[in-house]
Parts: C-alpha cells; sequence; structure tokens
C-alpha cells in the first residue's frame, strides 16, 4: 500500500496557502497547515471552504515568532514536506510595521529552519522568497533572474532577503533539502483587497453596480509581471519533487503597468476610466519598486512548469467573481 504524503503549509488560509491545498489534497496529499488565532474566527477559513470538512481537525495553532507552536505543528502533521507561506506580506504596509515585518517574515524564517533542523532535518521545505528582493536591481535585457543582484527597496523586501539567505545558509551548512521560489506577483479572486489588483477590480465592479464613485490608486505608471496564484502553487510543488533543491524565479515573463491594469479592467466593464479613477500621493512607497519582469527560463527547463493563466484571463476571473459575489448581495 502506497504511504499517503503528509505537507505541512504555513499560512494556510492565505491566497497562496488555500490553492495550494487543494492542489496537493488533489495529488492525495494528506495536507495541515497553521493558522494564527483570529479575534474574529468566522473570516478566518473563508479561502478554506471548498476543503474544509478535509482538513478542519489538521488546523493547528501557530506562529512563525513562536518556536514551540512550530515544533508542535511539525510532531502533529510528522510532513514530509514544509511549505512556508506566512508572513507579514504587505510591501506598503511594511514600511508601516517594519520591525513587525522583519521579525515575522525574516527571523520567523529562521525560527521554521531551526525546528524543522530540531524535529527532523530531512524534511523538505519550501521557501516563498519574493521578486521584492530585487527592489530596482534590473538586468541589462529588462529581466530579473536567480544571478540578478538583491537591492531591496522596503522592509518587506529586506526581510525577504535575510530568509532567502538563511536558508541557503541552512541547505548549505546542513545539508537541508530547502527551496527558494522567488515568485513574482501572483494574485487571483482570492487575494486581499488592499493589493492593486483586487483592489482594482473590486472597485471598479462596484463602480459599475452604482456602488462606488471613484478608485484612488498610487503610482499608475509601475509596472509589475503578475501572473494567477493557481499556476504558481504548481511551481511550488514542481520545486520539491526535484532530486536536488535549488532556487527558482518563478514568472510569466511579461509585465503590464498599473495603468494598463485600470484600462483592461474598466473596459471590459464598458466604463472610461478617465471619469474613475486618480492618484494619491498617500498610496505611493517611501522608496518606489518601478518594474517587475522575470526570467522563469531555469524553471521551465528544469522542470517543465509552464503558467496556464495570462494576464486577461486572470482579470476576466477576477472581473466574473466580484460581478457574482455583488449580483448574490442584491439578490
Amino acid at each position: 500500500m502506497k504511504e499517503v504524503k503528509r505537507a505541512l503549509i504555513t499560512g494556510i488560509n492565505g491566497q497562496s496557502g488555500s490553492y495550494l491545498a487543494e492542489f496537493l489534497i488533489n495529488k492525495g496529499y494528506e495536507v495541515f497547515g497553521t493558522i494564527k488565532r483570529n479575534s474574529v474566527s468566522e473570516n478566518q477559513t473563508a479561502r478554506l471552504d471548498s476543503i474544509y470538512d478535509k482538513i478542519k481537525d489538521n488546523l493547528i495553532y501557530a506562529d512563525l515568532l513562536d518556536v514551540p507552536s512550530l515544533l508542535h505543528a511539525l510532531k502533529k502533521s510528522n510532513p514530509s514536506e514544509v511549505y512556508n507561506l506566512a508572513a507579514q506580506s504587505h510591501v506598503r504596509i511594511s514600511f508601516d510595521q517594519p520591525v513587525y515585518t522583519a521579525q515575522a517574515t525574516g527571523i520567523g524564517t529562521l525560527n521554521l529552519l531551526e525546528a524543522i533542523r530540531i524535529y527532523d532535518p530531512s524534511i523538505k521545505m519550501y521557501q516563498a522568497s519574493s521578486s521584492e528582493m530585487f527592489g530596482n536591481s534590473i538586468d541589462a535585457d529588462g529581466y530579473q533572474r536567480e544571478t540578478t543582484p538583491l537591492n531591496p527597496v522596503s522592509p518587506y523586501g529586506c526581510a525577504k532577503v535575510f530568509s532567502y539567505n538563511i536558508c541557503r545558509n541552512y541547505r548549505n551548512s546542513y545539508g537541508m533539502y530547502i527551496s527558494n521560489g522567488i515568485l513574482f506577483n501572483h494574485e487571483s479572486p482570492r487575494r486581499g483587497t488592499n493589493f492593486v489588483t483586487n483592489k482594482v477590480v473590486k472597485s471598479a465592479v462596484r463602480i459599475k453596480l452604482g456602488m462606488e464613485k471613484k478608485l484612488v490608486l498610487g503610482n499608475l505608471n509601475a509596472t509589475r509581471d503578475w501572473g494567477h496564484a493557481k499556476d504558481y502553487v504548481e511551481a511550488m510543488w514542481m520545486m520539491l519533487q526535484k532530486e536536488e533543491s535549488g532556487d527558482y524565479v518563478c514568472s510569466t515573463g511579461v509585465s503590464h503597468s498599473v495603468l494598463e491594469l485600470v484600462q483592461y479592467v474598466f473596459g471590459k466593464l464598458e466604463m472610461d476610466w478617465t471619469q474613475y479613477v486618480s492618484s494619491d500621493d498617500k498610496f505611493m512607497r517611501p522608496e518606489e519598486l518601478e518594474d517587475l519582469k522575470g526570467d522563469s527560463s531555469k524553471l521551465r527547463n528544469e522542470t517543465g512548469w509552464t503558467p496556464k493563466y495570462t494576464f486577461e484571463t486572470m482579470l476576466d476571473e477576477m472581473i466574473s467573481h466580484w460581478l457574482e459575489y455583488y449580483s448574490d448581495i442584491k439578490k
């Protein structure tokens, strides 16, 4: 009888965590996940509704800043794979909470590494690294890849660089299997609505339905390489199936500006964006990140990964989600 694989996902109730949990369950895994205690518990597992009955007994209260809770999570789940997706993940908010971001997003990874090293160093670990680590460092051809210098421009990016490097250090020092996925922006209907993609789509739909009048954004000229979270969680899994661990950029290789995002979404809803959208300095970052575009050749060549969604089909799905959501509310 084939042994069932067990996986532990930190931050399982986030956007990527929920998609990864669904993906792994479909692969036959027994999935465990860590969540933080939330006073509004009714909303805490909303992204997990489709699989809640399959994982409700495998949800474990833990915090990356609390090593004993991480050891407890490892003991309860006894995983062969750990996916570290938990973090303070909002770049703009990292300027408001730099110390907490450094602790949760940086030191938290070190705590998890130590917990794994103590409990069972043979466990494979995936670390959610970020394109924000590059900052405004761009290769001559306009892309960012595994060899591009890391020059972050936010507390979040700085914390992720520490996590990235400490993972490499543990891999080299202790022979642990640890892969860094340097993921570029990944979106979906489950993305937090304080992130620009879902903020734009949700507000545009509300404007279309007469529920809102204006949308205020920050830098409309910033460009990002946006992919779908569903595609990217498959890449996470593929990285851990390789014989040896490594570091991999995951991206679509195509970038779009925030303005192009706005134009597409409002155009699909048959509205003139110039009548509704404005820019305000309060949404600007103290140090702006202008351009992100990734070269994921290494990942594609070594694993066969390729994204199924395009920028447009991803946004179409998000638009459909919010139209359906508000039509249900109005019934």
